[in-house]
């Protein structure tokens, strides 16, 4: 697909319903690689916690939009010399097509470039082979460190959840 015409764009306030609902959908709906409704139910966030973070001083939601509609969305938190990735999602009937990589890259770029962050930080669940793979071709490797899976996340379905963090330096991309 020619990424050339998207528009990496910050998000706005008022896209806050949309931005939830499309990441609801993408981690619980029933559709799209992504989903994990097999084994957590519950949204995964809301439109409140997607306007806490868009208010967050040094925090920054991006969106491509298609169809005057969120096709992905991404979050990064600034912190010192790192840069947290969040919120990445992108729309179930979307998915396979390269906006994940594409969404990926740009938000790496705009923390290396705008943040100068030396290193890009972010968590999977364990359970999810196929994202960590996503994530692992992509130049990420586990850090070790392994939590049990947070309550604000959704009500697992299964017993021994946990997430898991990835990083990758800045200097890879």
């Amino acid at each position: 697909m020619d990424f050339s015409s998207l528009c990496f764009e910050k998000a706005g306030i008022h896209q806050a319903q949309a931005i939830s609902d499309m990441i609801n959908l993408t981690y619980r709906g029933t559709i799209g690689w992504t989903t994990e409704a097999a084994i957590i139910q519950g949204d995964r966030t809301n439109r409140q916690e997607i306007e806490a973070a868009m208010m967050n001083p040094g925090g920054y939601f991006f969106v491509v939009n298609r169809r005057f509609a969120p096709a992905a969305c991404i979050y990064i938190a600034a912190e010192k010399d790192r840069a947290y990735i969040g919120f990445f999602s992108v729309h179930p009937t979307l998915q396979g097509q390269g906006f994940g990589s594409y969404m990926l890259e740009q938000a790496e770029k705009f923390a290396r470039d705008s943040l100068h962050a030396h290193t890009f930080v972010l968590f999977v669940i364990s359970q999810r082979p196929e994202l960590i793979a996503f994530y692992q071709r992509r130049g990420y490797r586990g850090t070790g460190r392994v939590e049990v899976f947070p309550s604000y996340l959704g009500v697992p379905k299964i017993t021994g959840l946990t997430i898991e963090y990835f990083e990758k330096s800045a200097l890879l991309c």
